[in-house]
C-alpha cells in the first residue's frame, strides 16, 4: 500500500504545482498585454508638445514615439498622419512604419499609414487618430 500512497502523494504534488503554473501564466500573460505602464492606452502629449521633425519622418513610413504611444506617418511627401500607436489587439505598442502600413508584429495586425483602419490581422478596430500640425519643420500636439 505504500506505493500507491507514494504515487496518489506525487499526483497531488504535480496538481499543485501545474495549477501554480497555470496561475503564474495568466498572470505573466496579463502583465505582459498591460504593457509597461499598467496598460493605459491613452497617448501621453499635450497641445503644443514638440513631437518630432518633419525630415525624421520618412515618406512611405513613419516612426513610432514609444514614450508618448503615437505613431507619426507621412503617406505621401509633405502629408503627415499621427495615430495612437496602441495596436487595438491587445494593447502592445505597433512595431514598425513600412511601404504605406503600420504593422504590430506581436500578433501579426496592420493599419493603413493614411487613415489608421485595419488592414489584416486580429485588430478589431482601427487606431485612434491623433491630433497633430506642422509649423515650419516641427511636427507639434494640436
Amino acid at each position: 500500500m505504500t506505493p500507491r500512497t507514494t504515487i496518489g502523494e506525487v499526483r497531488a504534488s504535480r496538481r499543485i504545482v501545474f495549477s501554480g503554473l497555470g496561475a503564474l501564466g495568466v498572470a505573466t500573460a496579463l502583465a505582459g498585454c498591460a504593457g509597461s505602464d499598467g496598460g493605459s492606452t491613452k497617448t501621453k502629449v499635450s497641445a503644443g508638445t514638440e513631437l518630432a521633425t518633419t525630415s525624421e519622418v520618412p515618406v512611405g513610413g513613419g516612426i513610432i514615439l514609444a514614450d508618448q504611444k503615437v505613431v507619426i506617418t507621412q503617406p505621401t511627401a509633405g502629408t503627415y498622419d499621427a495615430f495612437s500607436a496602441v495596436c487595438t489587439h491587445q494593447g502592445l505598442l505597433v512595431t514598425s512604419v513600412e511601404d504605406g502600413t503600420i504593422h504590430c508584429a506581436n500578433h501579426g495586425s496592420s493599419y493603413s499609414a493614411t487613415t489608421g483602419a485595419v488592414e489584416g490581422g486580429p485588430a478589431p478596430s482601427a487606431l485612434a487618430k491623433v491630433d497633430i500640425k506642422v509649423e515650419g519643420n516641427k511636427i507639434l500636439a494640436a
